[in-house]
């Protein structure tokens, strides 16, 4: 599909930030507050519940699709809230390089000690997506 069709304001490029992952535990904890009988209600009534799969042209280590438009000069190598919809319950991020590809990283501590934003994990997360 031509970039033309697609609005200029759309910005996927955002920054995952400490308020990026308290949104992603939200969301978490408000599918896991989600009682249990409303989805065997579901179940009895034959509805199925709406399973979401990974985006196949947003897997780990493709190159990012030219209808996501130019990646900005200051976001390249910068962890950056992951676009892919399946995501937005799981605490992941994304890392585009210079080459637009896929990296994907979880949220969780390193090691037990290293968190998202730990300048240490930063370091070795740039020297990852651009060796």
């Amino acid at each position: 599909m031509d970039r033309w069709c697609w609005p200029p304001e759309t910005n996927y490029f955002r920054r995952f930030t400490p308020e990026s992952l308290a949104a992603i535990e939200q969301r978490i904890a408000e599918k896991k507050k989600q009682p249990d009988k409303e989805k065997e209600k579901n179940k009895d009534q034959g509805v199925e519940e709406e399973q979401l799969t990974p985006q196949l042209d947003l897997k780990i280590c493709k190159k990012l699709p030219s209808l996501y438009g130019d990646i900005p000069s200051e976001l390249i190598g910068e962890p950056l809230e992951d676009f892919d919809p399946y995501y937005s319950d799981h605490k992941t991020f994304m890392v585009l390089n210079k080459q637009r590809t896929i990296f994907r990283f979880t949220a969780t501590p390193a090691l037990c000690i290293f968190g998202p934003f730990n300048p240490i994990r930063k370091a070795a997360i740039e020297i990852l997506t651009n060796s």
